[in-house]
């Protein structure tokens, strides 16, 4: 027989294993199990401080659920069963529980989403976090595009830049137009404009110094941005769907395109490397940046640069670009 300090110490020793899903009588029986193996219900019930009915109970559904088993003889004594075995498996079963409701909510949130685009116009941003994620909806709306796709293009990259070349020359193939204008530090990534830029035939292509934001817009749909300005890394992005908004990135795009400078995919042999080196002037790019772009040696650049202004009877880059394009070689 148990003393009042012992039932004391049993209530007290109870766990809180209400997140099993257990109900807090069958805990306490389940405890007391495991404390004092083959146990009668009546001491059980003593120890728990419970009624011999709610005790019955408990273990009728401890047992059936394989956490304790009835000893053989009599008078009839219950044995727990390991908790690493029998609640761990609980505890697993809860788990894959939980993780399919989260898939449910993701679900839920995509008809969310769906119905809220025409319910609530007002309410037509989407927030995207993860750079797998960007990348998804980003080829998504590659996929989904029926005209066309225009594109600011500047780091920082989800993926390595050049990486969705084959996408877009598969879209491409199927008649959707590419505009995209770059920043100079996008074509000055070594190996970019002519491994990339100039290997997509059929895009169009344009240069400016800078660009205000990093985008791609699918039509007059859809369109993604980075959230942060950061120019190390992109890893939430917001999803911008038909709205006022909408049009004005449209709009900011047009403007920005009709004061870029082409990016020619003419010419061949050494006029393609001169059409190059006129782009990356008409860019704003350094000596320094058009080493990197091209993999040429400081001396090297220096000695062309100088050579084309020569040929263009230009003093400045400026200069330059300006009398390349009158002569149509831009």
């Amino acid at each position: 027989m148990t003393n009042s300090r012992q039932v004391a110490d049993s209530r007290q020793a109870a766990p809180d294993l209400s997140a099993l899903g257990l109900p807090p009588a069958d805990i306490r029986v389940y405890t007391a199990l495991v404390g004092h193996p083959r146990t009668r219900a009546a001491d059980v019930a003593e120890q728990c401080g419970l009624s011999a009915q709610q005790v019955s109970r408990a273990l009728s559904r401890l047992t059936a659920a394989g956490l304790a088993s009835r000893v053989p003889g009599r008078p009839a004594r219950y044995l727990a069963a390991p908790p690493d075995l029998a609640l761990g498996a609980l505890a697993a079963e809860r788990a894959a529980e939980l993780r399919e409701a989260r898939a449910k909510i993701e679900e839920l949130m995509e008809v969310h989403r769906e119905a809220s685009r025409f319910t609530h116009p007002a309410e037509l941003v989407e927030v995207v976090t993860g750079t797998e994620n960007i990348d998804s909806r980003v080829l998504r709306l590659q996929e989904e595009a029926r005209t066309q796709i225009r594109g600011f293009d500047r780091p920082p990259y989800v993926k390595p830049p050049g990486a969705n070349l084959g996408e877009e020359q598969r879209r491409l193939k199927a008649g959707i137009a590419y505009r995209v204008i770059y920043a100079q530090a996008a074509i000055a990534v070594p190996g970019r404009l002519r491994g990339d830029i100039l290997a997509s035939h059929g895009e169009k292509s344009r240069v400016r110094p800078t660009l205000p934001i990093k985008m791609v817009m699918a039509d007059e749909k859809v369109a993604v941005i980075p959230i942060s300005s950061s120019p190390h890394v992109v890893d939430a992005a917001y999803i911008i769907h038909a709205s006022a908004l909408l049009d004005a990135l449209v709009t900011l795009f047009e403007a920005e395109w009709d004061r870029a400078v082409p990016i020619t995919r003419a010419l061949t042999g050494g006029d393609r490397d001169t059409a190059t080196l006129l782009t990356l002037l008409a860019s704003g790019q350094t000596d320094a940046g058009i080493a990197r772009a091209l993999g040429w040696s400081a001396r090297t650049t220096q000695r062309r640069v100088q050579r084309l202004m020569t040929e263009l009877n230009a003093t400045t880059r400026f200069q330059a670009g300006m009398n390349a394009m009158a002569r149509g070689l831009l």
